[in-house]
């Protein structure tokens, strides 16, 4: 079981859940951005739990037809119905399959 505030990896990553939220997350890039990525699949998911829970999702997205990777940190309160994207950086292209 996970303690608060503590980061532990969270299984699953090909859920509809994680995949839902990196979705949201591509899509306030976009907004914020004026960008064009296109969600591709979840990587990596890790939480902490806190008033809520944060959520760091490693995603791979295309830019320009380049597939590359970015982190993303969602924070999300269920019982509010809230959801924000506090962090969204490239970290790389991703490796060829």
């Amino acid at each position: 079981m996970a303690t608060v505030g503590q980061i532990t990896d969270v299984p699953c990553n090909n859920s509809v859940e994680f995949e839902d939220l990196a979705r949201f997350a591509v899509q306030d890039y976009n907004q914020k951005q004026n960008a064009v990525l296109e969600f591709v699949k979840v990587l990596n998911v890790k939480q902490q739990i806190v008033s809520g829970t944060i959520y760091y999702i490693t995603l791979e997205a295309t830019d320009g037809g380049k597939k590359k990777v970015y982190e993303t940190k969602i924070w999300v309160k269920t019982w509010e119905n809230f959801k924000e994207v506090q962090e969204f950086k490239l970290v790389g292209d991703a490796p060829e399959n």
